[in-house]
């Protein structure tokens, strides 16, 4: 009887292996951006992640949530962020529409206020896999890395005049990411 359980067992993981393969070879897994998502893809993709940042624990922020901290944090957003995630009372620009995922519009909705600033770090500094979030740990300073994570974690609270630097002259640093194309001669 043993026997039997052990041989049904290893022909059901065969057979779910060779469907899962057959799934993704032929074509019937979503390739496209405009694709709908996997079944689970969404829950199987967090799952990792957050664990991965739980298992850093970084801890509290090394400054406090201001009026400085969030000015300093702007600078920073309009630049390396904004492209892809939005600016107050700004619609999405058409690169991040094109996405996939769609990267979280963060001064929409709750965007990140719901996550703590660390998880906000953690993924600034580190990036996300297969979701076009790059890695800035190499491009920013830590504290540059904690003052953006704190704007962003507390974008529904922030002021007027915070709002105001983010949005002046961020027409050209939102239409696209920089590029450096090489020199040929």
């Amino acid at each position: 009887m043993m026997k039997g359980v052990a041989i049904g067992i290893v022909l059901t993981l065969i057979v779910l292996a060779v469907g899962i393969y057959c799934y993704f070879a032929t074509g019937m897994a979503p390739a496209a951006t405009a694709d709908s998502p996997m079944p689970f893809e969404r829950k199987l993709a967090h799952i990792p992640l957050s664990a991965h940042i739980e298992k850093q624990q970084l801890g509290q922020p090394p400054m406090a949530a201001d009026e400085s901290a969030y000015l300093a944090g702007a600078e920073v957003y309009k630049q390396h962020c904004a492209s892809c995630h939005g600016l107050p009372g700004r619609w999405p620009t058409d690169y991040a529409t094109t996405m996939y995922p769609k990267p979280p519009q963060l001064f929409r909705g709750k965007g990140v206020t719901d996550d703590p600033v660390s998880e906000s770090y953690w993924k600034s500094a580190n990036g996300i896999r297969l979701t076009g979030m790059p890695a800035f740990k190499t491009k920013l300073t830590d504290t540059q890395l904690w003052q953006v994570s704190q704007l962003v974690a507390h974008a529904n609270e922030i002021s007027d005049s915070v709002k105001r630097v983010l949005v002046t002259d961020a027409t050209t640093s939102t239409s696209m990411p920089r590029v450096s194309v090489p020199k040929v001669e």
